[in-house]
């Protein structure tokens, strides 16, 4: 028995740090997709980034298509995760419609956004990579959908709710892009307030 815990004791450290070698490696290719686009984020760029051998990351992930289409799923769901966090269930988040398009609207303008978007250029012209992108921002549509709905308070059976919710989430995707040319930030801000104000109207 002593065995089976000692083995069982040092497994669990090298999980623990193979936990930090992958989440290590989704950060560093998210941070090379916003800094450097697609065709400078290769395997070894991201790896030196990230402090590891090239080997390791392949361990973890064998093909570039792997590791960065894993990355920003892996940021997405942190990020939907975040964005969730700032208002916790049973706060009456509803009744501050202006704090939750802020935060819609962050989740569209920060360096997520920044890497998805070289990610979907890049899935425009490489056919390996499409259908997983594809499939990728589908779901995290979906997902960032639903979040916008539930930190609303807003019945989706309502004719014209779910277009309205939709419509703010184009527009903060919209934000996103311009964002990505120049700051952007004091006109975003009177957009926000503008939008709070709409959703008021129509959601209510």
């Amino acid at each position: 028995m002593g065995t089976v815990n000692a083995a069982r004791t040092a497994k669990a450290p090298q999980q623990e740090r193979s936990r930090a070698t992958r989440r290590g490696l989704l950060e560093a290719a998210v941070a090379c997709l916003a800094d450097h686009g697609w065709a400078g984020s290769t395997v070894a760029v991201v790896a030196e980034r990230a402090g590891v051998s090239r080997g390791a990351a392949q361990h973890h992930f064998p093909t570039r298509e792997d590791l960065f289409t894993a990355a920003v799923e892996h940021v997405a769901e942190e990020r939907s995760q975040a964005l969730r966090d700032l208002f916790p269930a049973g706060t009456g988040v509803a009744t501050d419609r202006r704090a939750v398009v802020a935060a819609v609207v962050d989740l569209y303008t920060g360096p997520l956004f920044r890497a998805a978007l070289h990610l979907w250029v890049a899935a425009s012209y490489e056919d390996q990579l499409r259908a997983r992108v594809t499939e990728l921002e589908a779901r995290v549509g979906r997902e960032s959908h639903r979040t916008a709905v539930d930190l609303l308070g807003v019945d989706e059976s309502v004719p014209g709710v779910r277009e309205t919710v939709q419509g703010l989430l184009d527009m903060a995707r919209g934000l996103g892009l311009a964002t990505l040319l120049s700051d952007d930030t004091v006109r975003r801000e009177r957009v926000v307030d503008q939008w709070a104000e709409l959703l008021d109207e129509a959601l209510d």
